[in-house]
């Protein structure tokens, strides 16, 4: 089987990069953390369509290195604390476009589980990082949209924290036990 990628995805203050970290932690496997996050520390909450550009090509260049490292240690799969496929929805919400070739390797460059998750948490500021709990709910449809559109392979991520973990071991655990002839993407749950 070759290499399997596990993205974590959905709006803001859902727990994706907790559990991304979690996660790699449970599994002993590489992760790439989501680039937009050190963005926005690096250079502030005062970004525009401008920034979504070297924010793509950050998430790339991490994805690219996690997934080598994951090759080199011969493991079964990477998880990604997002992909450039959020990096397109956070695009097109917050300036109407994306760059287009974000647009084509987002989809080129899909993973083999999205494990969405749900805004069924209190929200938590954490600086610039977060900036509007009010559009979760949007942003949530957009991302459920995306994935069906692309016919993504997809688990729902939901509930308190201890079972978001579960669920996502679950969703995991299941994807891992399928031979590899069922690869194909679907959307479950």
């Amino acid at each position: 089987m070759s290499l399997l990628r596990v993205v974590l995805i959905g709006p803001e203050s859902t727990g994706k990069t907790w559990l991304a970290g979690d996660l790699a932690a449970h599994y002993a496997v590489p992760m790439a953390p989501e680039h937009a996050r050190a963005y926005v520390e690096e250079h502030g909450a005062a970004l525009a369509f401008a920034d979504v550009d070297p924010i793509g090509r950050g998430q790339k260049a991490g994805e690219d290195e996690a997934i080598a490292k994951a090759e080199a240690a011969g493991a079964r799969f990477v998880l990604l604390d997002t992909d450039l496929l959020s990096t397109m929805v956070y695009s097109r919400h917050y300036y109407g476009d994306c760059p287009e070739w974000i647009e084509a390797d987002a989809v080129h460059r899909m993973g083999d589980l999205y494990l969405l998750h749900d805004i069924d948490v209190e929200w938590q500021a954490d600086g610039h990082q977060r900036e509007a709990p009010e559009r979760r709910e949007e942003l949530f449809v957009r991302f459920k949209l995306t994935l069906e559109v692309l016919d993504a392979r997809v688990a729902m991520v939901e509930g308190d924290w201890p079972q978001r973990r579960e669920r996502a071991i679950a969703a995991i655990d299941a994807r891992l036990a399928e031979p590899p002839a069922l690869a194909g993407p679907t959307s479950s749950g």
